[in-house]
């Protein structure tokens, strides 16, 4: 069996090792003290390459957080492509 890593969703510092694959751990990180998601790795290191270089079928700029990690997990764990999202932005103000 293969070891899987996670992140804290919080502060993106926290990173642990466990020997299953699941979406994501809910747990008390040690480095900011919150507890809460810690997201998989694959969908960690989605994300990053989407804020490195934002897809162009989606305003991903506009998204908060967590809204991106909801397309990274899409992508990633559920086979979805950027097309299967429907992305509209609040409007400000």
């Amino acid at each position: 069996m293969s070891s899987t890593t996670y992140r804290c969703l919080n502060c993106l510092e926290r990173a642990v090792t466990r020997g299953f694959d699941v979406s994501h751990l809910s747990r008390t990180c040690d480095i900011c003290g919150t507890f809460g998601r810690f997201v998989h790795q694959g969908v960690y290191d989605q994300y990053r390459e989407f804020e490195a270089s934002p897809p162009e079928e989606i305003v991903w700029t506009e998204l908060d957080r967590m809204r991106k990690f909801v397309v990274a997990e899409g992508l990633v764990r559920s086979g979805k492509t950027l097309a299967d999202f429907e992305v509209t932005v609040e409007p400000s103000g």
